[in-house]
């Protein structure tokens, strides 16, 4: 088997966008845009909740493992895109292409555990709003935010573990950026360890995810329409709404991914935007989906932004 690694190329090459050399500047400007709206938002956002110690409250800190992540995943694309475009290559570096793949199934996890997360904790707030106070304390607040993280990390560790110890005998990833299916099968020996891992971490890490937000939402529902105030009905259904809203367009955005690449009539330009899209969208639009639906952060966004941006 080591003979068999010694003699595939220390260079991976990725599917690739086949962008036309005349037009590859082109798509570099248009990708470095798309990078700087990314990091501007997500900034915005974390910078106003970390600013403002009205937004120090479990809600506002758990949303601000949501930009974190966003630009953890959006880098992780956009490093490469870069390169191919400015070298009009779509070489890769093994160990590059590994790290690229480990923050790709990083960002991937923690979307679906922070917003796990963010839903328990509205559930506490609207269905048992007297005890919130004494079960969302500053303590608990940090092991959730440990759990969330600490189990994502864990999960894709092992996930790359187990990949890195096979044997490489391929060097064409079939695939528009590096993840651990397509790195699999450039692998040789026997992956059965590794597709049973896989199958179980989807078939765990999903199930109890969505559960955990379809219960909470559906408790925090039955909850609002029992409810007499129609100031606070109205403001939980706000903010469950603009949680739902993220949640449904990551998950369908990674259906659609999953979906495209099982489709073979399909042409490679659409195959390839469908395969970055969760990893462009949901980072351009989180941001700006929470700033826009939560008050509190639209007011508090505006007034940072006119204080250190644009003062008067």
């Amino acid at each position: 088997m080591d003979n068999v690694t010694n003699n595939v190329s220390y260079i991976v090459m990725l599917q690739g966008f086949n962008v036309p050399q005349e037009r590859a500047f082109l798509a570099f400007l248009l990708a470095v845009l798309g990078y700087m709206v990314i990091v501007f938002c997500n900034l915005l956002l974390f910078l106003t909740v970390i600013l403002n110690r009205a937004l120090h409250q479990p809600m506002y800190i758990l949303l601000i493992n949501m930009p974190i992540n966003d630009l953890i995943g959006s880098s992780a694309l956009f490093s490469h895109l870069f390169r191919e475009f400015l070298t009009n290559s779509k070489a890769i570096e093994f160990p590059a292409c590994v790290i690229q793949a480990f923050f790709i199934h990083i960002y991937a996890t923690g979307v679906v555990f922070t917003l796990a997360a963010m839903a328990y904790d509205r559930y506490i707030a609207i269905c048992k709003p007297l005890q919130y106070a004494s079960i969302m304390t500053n303590a608990h607040l940090m092991r959730l935010i440990a759990l969330v993280w600490g189990t994502n990390l864990f999960i894709i560790a092992v996930l790359f573990i187990l990949l890195l110890r096979l044997p490489r005998c391929r060097n064409n990833v079939t695939h528009t950026y590096c993840d651990n299916p397509s790195l699999l099968r450039t692998m040789c020996g026997d992956t059965t360890i590794n597709n049973i891992y896989g199958i179980l971490t989807v078939t765990c890490t999903q199930p109890i995810t969505v559960g955990i937000i379809l219960y909470t939402y559906l408790q925090i529902l039955i909850t609002c329409f029992r409810s007499k105030s129609t100031d606070t009905r109205a403001k939980a259904m706000q903010t469950c709404a603009t949680h739902l809203v993220v949640f449904l367009l990551f998950e369908c955005l990674g259906l659609f991914t999953i979906v495209s690449y099982r489709i073979p009539k399909l042409s490679p330009l659409l195959t390839n935007f469908i395969g970055v899209s969760a990893l462009i969208f949901p980072p351009t639009l989180n941001p700006i989906i929470y700033g826009v639906n939560t008050k509190e952060i639209r007011r508090r966004a505006i007034m940072l932004f006119k204080k250190h941006i644009f003062p008067m």
